[in-house]
């Protein structure tokens, strides 16, 4: 969406909640990588994606500040759980303060290291959602990794597929990054285990539903 969209949509919401502002300016002022979080808009449909399907076990990869992990622990009743997968340690104190100030603490396992080394340790942990928003370069061995735990009829949901519109461009740029995304979307494509469909929110959202 371009800029003028982006702010009529959010004119046009309810306002934002004051942690998620509070976590937005902290993760600007704290970090040299403000615009990987979520946002009003697609963090208000991670919410509302979770009240509908009511999961007992979610799985994040790739917290960074915790602004989705937040927004996909709310949409959860008192029974569900979030493990919440994360490299980066040093980002421990502002994502534990806004999980706090959010009162979701005690929804979230928060877990560090690599994704790929650590998840398998929860083989055994059966999941209704996975949210993918972990090392783009990744994003076909994440979904490997984690397919055969999810249930059937259980949702992965993968962010920034789209990658800046880097994935309709003459020629494709050679980035690591675009190359993978590019190879991640043509793997959901043609995998007749799943059905699956992008939604151009933000900078592309897809929503796969495991048969």
């Amino acid at each position: 969406m371009n800029s003028l969209i982006d702010q009529y949509v959010l004119d046009n919401i309810n306002p934002t909640d004051p942690v998620l502002e509070w976590l937005e300016y902290e993760t600007n002022t704290r970090t040299t990588h403000g615009r990987m979080l979520s946002g009003p808009t697609l963090g208000r449909l991670l919410t509302t994606f979770v009240q509908m399907l009511r999961p007992h076990r979610i799985m994040e990869i790739g917290t960074f500040t915790g602004y989705s992990a937040i927004c996909l622990a709310r949409g959860m009743d008192e029974s569900g759980h979030l493990d919440a997968f994360e490299k980066n340690d040093h980002l421990e104190p502002l994502i534990r303060e806004g999980f706090a100030k959010a009162g979701v603490s005690d929804k979230i396992s928060l877990h560090f290291g690599n994704a790929l080394e650590t998840i398998p340790k929860f083989k055994d942990n059966i999941y209704d959602i996975v949210y993918i928003d972990g090392n783009k370069r990744e994003y076909c061995r994440y979904y490997e990794t984690v397919f055969d735990m999810v249930r059937p009829g259980g949702y992965i949901l993968a962010d920034n597929v789209l990658w800046n519109e880097k994935v309709v461009m003459e020629p494709l740029p050679k980035d690591a990054q675009t190359q993978e995304i590019v190879k991640f979307n043509k793997m959901i494509k043609e995998d007749r285990r799943v059905e699956s469909y992008i939604l151009p929110l933000r900078d592309g959202l897809t929503v796969i539903r495991i048969l």
